[in-house]
Formats: structure tokens, C-alpha cells, sequence
């Protein structure tokens, strides 16, 4: 039945409005049926796959695309090369493609495409396949598109791969002929340089044909548990015989847009109850030396996963896997792969991470090559709240490290805007900043503008709203001005397609008799509303608040013990603001924006000391 209603959902979004920027909504659709056999001695496997398009858009298709992932791990692909030539290449990859031999790199080798029944010409190029359809695809109409293939899994480099450094044989990611998304603006056949994904919402129903010793964790609902085991079945329920030694695994995942899977001989395999039944499956390495915290892990990814779902929203699957594989952390449908051999505070904070991505990425999925920092950002926001609760952290401001890394590069004079594509960076950090930390700060300070009840309304109203439709940054904002009724396109301008700093300043504090006379200074080009914080010496304290003239909104007091006066707005094109304080009281200090909210990159001039 949840099938049926999740089914039912995706079909009602397709005829939806309202997102993309206000066109009328439209999605494509996909359904996968992929078989594989798996050779774990040489790590190569073949796969079929049929695959139902369904042409959702107001376009007629002539050509269709494809990613072929596992193409990157080559001598002289874009990645290898992109790796050896950036000036700060990732310490994972270095040049490690460039000395793969044959039997150590990656490849995916069509060696059939049909369209409907008939052969379909096709060209690759690198990670891309571009295949010329022998009948166009008109609007509301479907094709099913038929493809075998040969592989090999590249020796573990970057996320995917064989035998990564924690011993983990098979991790099973970006690892099918993938079909590209094609939406409101058109086809997204990124190559595999170095990061980010973009896929097509639809089900997928996939076998797995690998030797018997091998425990699979990932993407879906197994559906022959009594068959395989390896901690699937109900205690004293023994599986079948495996056939030739090797055992067949069925995985359906309905409403996804991706499918992983890791594989080893040597996993442990648990299972912990998670919030709204959903079942929690840990595969690990069987080494004394991890499973403790592996253990102790358990009950934290249920805390980390009510968390998520009170303040952003469900979780709307049935399932949720942490494997132990890849090269790091790195999130998949209901699944994620992270290192495993770390201190138990890194372990819970890698996990907590990844699981937030199944939120910001796997259900809302925005075009993270594009908006990488809606994904990493929003995440990074959300599991630093989430670590700041679950593990009693209690720092005041948990994203203090997002806004010091802001700063660091918002004064390096190479920061480049959010609106750069995820391959577009100049170096790595400068990505690895503006979509983690630059992301989180435009969450919290955001807060900062309009309250943070409005925010964690706007969080829950955005997901609400939006989940399986592939928001981009507008459908966010305007999500945010319906919560608060402020208006933010300013907001989303300046924040996200320039590199225009907040840089606020007290100017002169003047003792007029009884009064005193306060003045401001705007010196950075992003506006802002300011809270001012002045203590008097009799240790009162009083928070006066200036709106911001473009915002035509006034947030709620913040701190409700705290007395507050609101001031006249401030508009940006005045570079001062002057106020007096007429309450007869002499000023001790004073400091714009005490919580340390608003993203000011001199805070040194934030400060009045009598």
C-alpha cells in the first residue's frame, strides 16, 4: 500500500505548479530493471538493463544521454587530469588515475542499445554517452530503452571502487549506465570531473548475482531475504543453497533517484529499530577493534534520524543503511558509505551528515551540480543542530566553523559566487568552503534576519512543499517570504550570485547632555537589518533593532526578557544611520549583533567601549 500512495504522489507532482520558479511543474520519470553478475575475483561483472522513460516535459526528445561514471577512473580522463592540473588537488586522488594499470581502471562497456525492440546509435565520450533515438519521444509519451554492458570496478580512488583502505571489497557507487536528468532547463549530461549528481526520479528493481560469502548492504528493499541470509532473515532461519556457489540478491527501491550497494565477505550485518518503524541496517568490517563503536553507533543514528524528521520533516522510506566503504562519507538512497575506522565522535558526526543529505538531496534533490551549496550547505546546517543535541555538544553557536571558514575566504580575495558550477571552482577549497560553509551560513543568518522560528517554520514549510520536486534557490526564498512576509530576494541575490560583504561598523558614540547620539556605518555592500546591543553603566541592557528598508519586515524579539526598541529602517544606498538614545541613561558598550549571526567580516569594529 505505501508503494501504491508513493506512486500516487509522484503522479500528482508531475501535474503540480508551482515550483521552478513559478512554471508549471514537470518531472520525468524512470523505471529501472537491471540484472548484474558479479565476478569477485577479477571484478568485473556484466549487466542488462530495460529501462521505461516516460516524457513528462512539454519538449519532443530526439536524443537521450547517459553518465557512464565508471569511465573517470582511466588514464587521461577528465578527472585524472583535472586532479593533476588544479592547484590544490584532492589528497584521495593526487594522481593516482594516471598510474592505474589495465586491470585496475574503471570502465562501462555498452555492448547493446536498443530502442523499443530496434538498435539505437549512440557515441561516448569520456563518463557521457549520447544515444540518437530511432523515433522521438513526443510529450506524455514513454520508450524503453534496452542496454547491456561490461564493467569493471576500478581499484577504490574516489567514492567508488574495489578494496578501499578500510579492507572493504566492493563499494558499488555511480556504478550503472546512469540516464540524465532532462527538466525546465533541458539536459544535464555533466561529465564526472570531480563531484556532484543530478538524477531522475523513478523505481528501481534490481538483481545482484555474487558469490555466497558476500553480505550486500544499499538502495531498496530486499525481497528474498529467507533465500540469502547474511542477517536478513528472522533469528533460526536458515537460507537456501546458494546455486554455483553464488547467491542471487532482489532489491526494489520505489521513488529514488540513484541505486548503491556495497559488498564484502567479512561484513558484520545489524539491525536497530528506527523512529516511525523504519529499520536501521548497519554493515560494518568484523574487526574487535571497531565494533564497539559500530555499536554504540546504533542508537545514535535513530536520535540523529528523529532529529531530522521533527525538524525538517519524515522520513519518507522504509529502510536506511550505513556501510562501511568508500573514502570517506558520501550519501546514496537510503544508504550511506563512510570509513569506518574513526573515534567514536567522528563516527557519529560522519553518520549524522550523510543520513541529513537524505533529506536535502535524496528527497529534495535539488541540481546539486548547479546549487551544490542547497545540498552540502543546507546539510551541513542541519547536522551541525542535529550533533549540537543528539551528542549534548551545548555550543552556543554550533556553526561557529562554518562562519570562520566564510570568513577566511570571503577576505582571501579569490572567492568566487555560489552560482559557480561544482567544476567550475578554482581550487578545491574554494568549493569545499562556499558549498559546506558559505551554504550553512546563509541558513543560520538567515535566521538572523527574520527570526529563527521563521526559519525552522520555513525549513519544515520547503521541504513540505517541495519534497520530490527538484527545488532550485528561488523556490527556497520564496518559500522563506511566504513563512515570514518579509521580502528576500535581496537576500538570494547579493548572498548567493555575488561576493558582496556584510561589513558594519559603530562610527561615533557623542554624549549629548542627557542623550546619546549613535551613529553607524554601512562599509561592505551586502545590506543588513542590525540589532544593537547596549549595555548602560548601570548594567541594564536594552537591544535596539533597525530594520532594513527592502526587507519591509520586522522580525520578533529575539530575546524576549531583553527589552527592545525598533528604530526607523535603514536603507542601503545611505552609507550611515544616526539614532539617539534618550532614555537618560549613560551607554558602557555597545555591539552590533551580540549572537554573532550575521556573517560581518570586521567584527573588530562591531564593538563601542566607553
Amino acid at each position: 500500500m505505501k508503494y501504491i500512495l508513493n506512486g500516487l504522489f509522484l503522479t500528482a507532482v508531475f501535474f503540480s505548479a508551482f515550483a521552478q520558479n513559478n512554471n508549471s511543474y514537470w518531472q520525468q520519470e524512470v523505471d529501472y530493471k537491471m540484472n548484474v553478475q558479479m565476478d569477485v575475483k577479477t571484478f568485473q561483472y556484466k549487466g542488462t538493463q530495460e529501462l521505461k522513460y516516460t516524457n513528462n516535459s512539454p519538449d519532443t526528445l530526439n536524443k537521450v544521454f547517459y553518465h557512464l561514471y565508471f569511465n573517470a577512473f582511466q588514464p587521461g580522463s577528465e578527472m585524472d587530469v583535472r586532479s593533476r592540473t588544479i592547484s590544490d588537488p584532492d589528497s584521495r586522488v593526487m594522481d593516482r588515475i594516471s598510474k592505474l594499470s589495465p586491470s585496475e581502471i574503471g570502465y562501462i562497456k555498452p555492448t547493446l542499445f536498443t530502442q523499443d525492440g530496434v538498435d539505437a546509435k549512440y557515441v561516448i565520450k569520456g563518463t557521457v554517452m549520447e544515444v540518437m533515438l530511432n523515433k522521438p519521444i513526443f510529450p506524455g509519451e514513454n520508450t524503453v530503452l534496452n542496454m547491456n554492458w561490461d564493467a569493471q570496478v576500478p581499484l577504490q580512488i574516489r567514492r567508488s571502487g574495489r578494496n578501499n583502505a578500510d579492507g572493504v571489497a566492493l563499494t558499488m557507487t555511480q556504478w550503472y549506465p546512469k540516464l540524465a536528468e532532462y527538466d525546465f532547463e533541458g539536459w544535464h549530461a555533466d561529465p564526472y570531473i570531480a563531484r556532484e549528481f543530478y538524477g531522475v526520479w523513478g523505481n528501481y528493481d534490481v538483481t545482484i548475482t555474487i558469490d555466497e560469502s558476500y553480505t550486500i548492504g544499499g538502495t531498496g528493499y530486499l525481497q528474498n531475504p529467507a533465500a540469502v541470509g547474511h542477517g536478513y532473515t528472522v533469528p533460526g532461519q536458515k537460507p537456501m543453497h546458494p546455486v554455483k556457489g553464488k547467491y542471487t540478491w532482489h532489491f526494489l527501491a520505489p521513488d529514488v533517484h540513484d541505486f548503491a550497494w556495497a559488498a564484502d565477505a567479512n561484513y558484520v550485518h545489524d539491525t536497530y529499530p528506527g523512529p516511525n518503524g523504519v529499520t536501521l541496517h548497519f554493515f560494518y568490517k568484523d574487526d574487535p577493534e571497531i565494533a564497539e563503536n559500530w555499536k554504540n553507533l546504533q542508537p545514535k543514528t535513530a536520535e540523529l534520524m528523529e532529529f531530522f524528521n521533527e525538524q525538517v520533516g519524515e522520513y519518507p522510506y522504509e529502510q536506511y543503511s550505513v556501510i562501511q566503504g568508500g573514502d570517506g562519507g558520501m550519501e546514496y538512497a537510503m544508504c550511506t558509505m563512510i570509513t569506518g575506522d574513526r573515534n567514536f565522535g567522528s563516527l557519529v558526526g560522519v553518520t549524522a551528515h550523510e543520513l541529513a543529505h537524505s533529506w536535502f538531496q535524496f528527497v529534495l534533490a535539488t541540481n546539486e551540480s548547479k546549487h551544490e551549496w542547497m545540498d552540502e550547505g543546507f546539510t551541513s546546517y542541519i547536522s551541525d543542530e542535529a550533533m549540537n543535541s543528539v551528542m549534548q555538544e551545548k555550543k552556543p553557536n554550533p556553526h561557529s566553523g562554518s562562519y570562520r571558514s566564510y570568513f577566511f575566504m570571503a577576505t582571501s580575495g579569490v572567492e568566487q559566487p555560489l552560482t559557480t558550477h561544482a567544476d567550475r571552482y578554482a581550487s578545491n577549497r574554494a568549493y569545499g568552503v562556499n558549498a559546506y560553509s558559505k551554504g550553512s551560513v546563509f541558513l543560520t543568518q538567515l535566521g538572523y534576519v527574520i527570526g529563527p522560528e521563521n526559519l525552522s517554520k520555513t525549513l519544515k514549510r520547503y521541504y513540505t512543499d517541495f519534497k520530490f520536486k527538484h527545488p532550485t534557490p528561488n523556490d527556497f526564498i520564496r518559500t522563506a517570504e511566504k513563512v515570514s512576509g518579509f521580502e528576500l530576494d535581496w537576500y538570494l541575490t547579493d548572498w548567493a550570485q555575488t561576493t558582496n560583504t556584510i561589513d558594519y561598523a559603530i562610527k561615533a558614540v557623542d554624549n549629548e547632555g542627557e542623550n546619546t547620539k549613535v551613529t553607524l556605518e554601512r562599509i561592505g555592500l551586502m545590506p543588513m537589518p542590525i540589532d544593537l546591543y547596549v549595555t548602560y553603566e548601570d548594567d541594564s541592557q536594552e537591544l535596539f533593532y533597525i530594520p532594513l528598508r527592502m526587507t519591509w519586515g520586522e522580525k520578533s524579539n529575539p530575546f524576549t526578557d531583553l527589552k527592545r526598541t525598533v528604530l526607523e529602517d535603514w536603507a542601503w544606498a545611505f552609507p550611515t544611520y544616526t539614532f539617539e538614545i534618550k532614555n537618560g541613561k549613560k551607554v558602557k558598550n555597545m555591539m552590533i549583533d551580540a549572537t554573532r549571526r550575521m556573517a560581518d567580516i570586521n567584527q573588530e569594529n562591531n564593538i563601542y567601549e566607553k
